[in-house]
């Protein structure tokens, strides 16, 4: 079965927020952040699983540009500079059908790292 078309992506700034609305007439708001640290890129995914990179200080990361590669996929662009991995429309779809186990996954994985999604922060744990 193949995985429904993207028809319509917007970029929203203000709330900083990736509209996607697919041929299945699911639609997704995925934050920013959220596609920053979910990048399918090797930077980011590693080079085989349990090599994944956790993603800190992402929270204020704004998208600057996105650019369709092909009928399939598109390259995004963030403020931090990030700009490799291809989120193909199968990726968005996924990432936005799993999005909330995804960023409570993130979440705790930040938190076992003693890491914050601000990028000013540093976090120190102090005993148990």
């Amino acid at each position: 079965m193949t995985a429904p078309q993207l028809v319509s992506i917007k970029v929203k700034k203000t709330s900083r927020e990736m509209q996607l609305i697919f041929d299945d007439q699911q639609e997704f708001a995925l934050t920013f952040e959220f596609l920053r640290v979910h990048s399918p890129s090797a930077e980011v995914k590693g080079h085989g699983p349990g090599q994944e990179i956790l993603q800190t200080g992402k929270r204020d990361v704004v998208i600057t540009a996105v650019n369709p590669v092909g009928h399939y996929a598109f390259q995004i662009t963030f403020s931090d500079g990030h700009d490799s991995g291809l989120y193909s429309t199968a990726y968005l779809y996924r990432l936005g059908q799993q999005q909330e186990v995804l960023w409570q996954d993130y979440l705790a994985r930040l938190e076992r790292a003693g890491e914050s999604r601000d990028p000013d922060v540093q976090v120190v744990r102090l005993g148990n």
